[in-house]
């Protein structure tokens, strides 16, 4: 009986013992939470989408609460509000920033860019793209299997059957640019959103000359820089045989539209052009 008591007692007083150690070495080494990182994580939306850059909403929070300077940090999915809320928690200032949205650069509609192979592997964009340049005569557009689509938090991507590509729904889209990231051929971008959702855009990535582009897609942009030379507000530029509009720059005066011969570049959410009334002919 007096060596079980003996054991317990040596169990006992070695549990107190590193019971003690345990709490000093806890107060030595402990590390004292910022408790404005609660508020700000709670503040907010907890989409963890990753579009602000860091893994996850609470990771964002510490970031911001330690940072000296927001100017490089925005959270997409709660926009300027949240970042207003937030700089007001942390007594910080932050500017306002435009809303952008994710558009599809890339007009190849089954009617546009005849397939000319069949894939009939796994239903990955990824994947079709890493095995080979795709079941049409373009290597740069889009391979319709919609990885994009299964990357999107928001319901905001869909693949139109008839046309083949993604459509993108402005209205649920937060920029949280989780499809740029997943799209193997770099089609898809984020852009500045108009006030009325009007867009303005090159809808090719393709940089091959113009007459082999234009093989491969009969709205592919054959670097002509016909819309170039219209533009006063130098919203274009020409590189490798493609022509891109600056999003920040365009005043979607939409003279560079009707100057496109093959119809590349899109405008979007725009009221119907009038037609110009032809000149009455003199008769004598």
């Amino acid at each position: 009986m007096n060596i079980i008591l003996l054991t317990v007692s040596i169990l006992v007083g070695i549990g107190v013992f590193s019971a003690v150690i345990l709490y000093f070495v806890a107060q030595k080494f402990k590390v004292d939470e910022d408790p404005r990182i609660d508020t700000v994580a709670e503040t907010l939306p907890q989409a963890n989408c990753g579009g602000c850059g860091f893994a996850g909403c609470r990771n964002f929070a510490e970031a911001l609460t330690k940072a000296e300077d927001l100017s490089a940090m925005f959270c997409p999915v709660g926009g300027n509000t949240v970042m207003m809320t937030v700089a007001q928690i942390l007594g910080k200032t932050v500017e306002a920033k435009d809303p952008l949205v994710a558009v599809v650069r890339c007009n190849g509609t089954l009617e546009h860019r005849p397939r000319t192979t069949r894939y009939d592997g796994a239903a990955s964009c990824i994947i079709e793209h890493t095995l080979y340049s795709g079941d049409t005569g373009c290597p740069h557009g889009c391979l319709g299997c919609g990885d994009c689509v299964a990357v999107c938090a928001f319901n905001a991507l869909s693949i139109n059957n008839k046309t083949g590509l993604p459509e993108v729904n402005s209205a649920n889209c937060t920029a949280c640019g989780a499809c740029v990231k997943a799209c193997p051929r770099n089609i898809i971008e984020l852009r500045r959103k108009d006030k009325k959702d009007r867009k303005i855009f090159v809808s090719c990535v393709n940089q091959e000359k113009g007459g082999i582009a234009k093989k491969s897609c009969s709205t592919a942009c054959i670097g002509c820089s016909k819309c170039l030379k219209v533009c006063t507000f130098n919203a274009i530029k020409i590189e490798n045989n493609l022509a891109y509009i600056d999003s920040t720059a365009c005043k979607m005066c939409r003279k560079c539209t009707t100057e496109c011969p093959t119809g590349s570049i899109l405008e979007i959410n725009f009221p119907i052009r009038k037609v110009q009334p032809e000149a009455e002919t003199n008769l004598i």
